[in-house]
């Protein structure tokens, strides 16, 4: 009987151990606690930052498709082709792909704004009348945005001579390439997803049809866009 009793009074845990156990055991999370709290902050803000990137370049997908489906259209017989690149905003004339939209020309302009949360690069556009003077006479509607703060995006042009330039403005010729680089604004650096567009329009209609295309159309051995024209956006 004896033994037995002591056997029964030595099974389970005693209250010592019991509270041995609980703070233990409040220590350990209390520990997990503070490492959480620690890098949990760091994994928001690196996932927000990898779905911004993800948009950007969603973004910046869709600008290089447009801008190398740009088209050599003049707004005059003897008018260079109607396109204004700038080192932030770009404007040119391209077939109209919506499904709802009559067949026709529109001119987009992908330029950077301001609103109430900060830069923003808009892709608008407008139809394309024969008459127009200058992309700053022209409507512009339907603005879609593209790249938002913190990332910002600079253009720049390369023709024939594979030269650099940060404008192309009233040259005979469209460029060869546009490069869009994609930039961190709080940092300066330019990401890895930047990339180029290639323009694929190398003649213009007229130059097959008319008389005396050689010497109209530069791009049949006329003079063309040189790196000095190119950078000052002189002919």
């Amino acid at each position: 009987m004896t033994r037995a009793a002591d056997q029964s009074d030595n099974a389970g845990f005693t209250l010592v151990e019991a509270l041995i156990a609980v703070l233990l055991m409040s220590v350990i999370m209390a520990a997990l606690a503070s490492v959480t709290a620690q890098w949990l902050p760091s994994w928001d803000r690196g996932v927000g930052r990898l779905q911004r990137l993800e948009v950007a370049a969603d973004g910046l997908e869709r600008l290089a498709g447009d801008i190398a489906a740009a088209e050599i259209v003049s707004t005059g017989r003897n008018a260079p082709p109607l396109f204004d690149g700038g080192e932030l905003s770009i404007a040119f004339v391209r077939t109209i792909l919506n499904p709802n939209t009559a067949a026709g020309l529109e001119i987009v302009r992908i330029a950077e704004i301001s609103d109430q949360r900060g830069p923003v690069l808009v892709r608008s556009t407008a139809p394309f009348t024969p008459n127009v003077t200058g992309v700053e006479a022209v409507s512009f509607v339907n603005p879609v945005a593209l790249i938002r703060a913190p990332y910002r995006v600079t253009f720049s042009y390369a023709g024939s001579d594979r030269v650099w330039h940060d404008t192309w403005l009233q040259q005979t010729l469209l460029p060869r390439a546009v490069r869009i680089r994609l930039r961190d604004a709080a940092t300066s650096t330019t990401l890895a997803v930047s990339t180029t567009a290639l323009i694929h329009a190398e003649l213009r209609a007229s130059c097959v049809t008319q008389a005396g295309a050689a010497a109209l159309c530069p791009e049949l051995g006329g003079k063309g866009a040189t790196p000095a024209n190119a950078a000052t956006g002189t002919q």
